[in-house]
């Protein structure tokens, strides 16, 4: 009977300590007061910003198509090999051109895997440089 009433009381606490998990989730700018665009390393950018968790919500804001700029977008990239390579063939496009003004475009680390997140305009040349594109592998949950 007692290790019942222990073993619901360390359940409790899990279900608690969860919770509070869940309730520490950051909201991030990506690029910070940069923003996302062509001005930061954004690989460099992910380092000093991590570590990134599950359910964190990372904002890209970035400004709309203009004559001097084709601006930018927000794909997630299937894989390691597509982010090295910056091929666009199986990514999933997350945001268009103008989806990034105003408050930006929200995207949250739901899962337990590796985000790969790139820049694909101007015919992924955005990407190959290195400079539009990071990964964000989520950390285990925080306690």
């Amino acid at each position: 009977m007692g290790f019942s009433h222990a073993a619901q009381g360390f359940t409790l606490l899990l279900l608690a300590t969860s919770l509070l998990v869940v309730g520490a989730a950051r909201t991030i700018v990506v690029g910070g007061s940069e923003n996302w665009g062509l001005s930061l390393d954004y690989t460099v950018w992910a380092h000093q910003n991590r570590p990134f968790y599950i359910n964190d919500t990372l904002v890209f804001k970035y400004d709309p198509p203009s004559e001097n700029s084709t601006g930018f977008s927000v794909y997630l990239l299937p894989n390691l090999r597509s982010y090295a390579k910056c091929d666009f063939s199986r990514a999933k496009l997350l945001a268009n051109t103008t989806q990034g003004s105003g408050e930006g475009f929200a995207y949250v680390l739901n899962k337990w895997r590796p985000y790969y997140f790139a820049s694909g305009e101007d015919n992924g040349t955005q990407c190959y440089p290195g400079m539009m594109k990071f990964f964000a592998p989520p950390a285990p949950p925080r306690h």
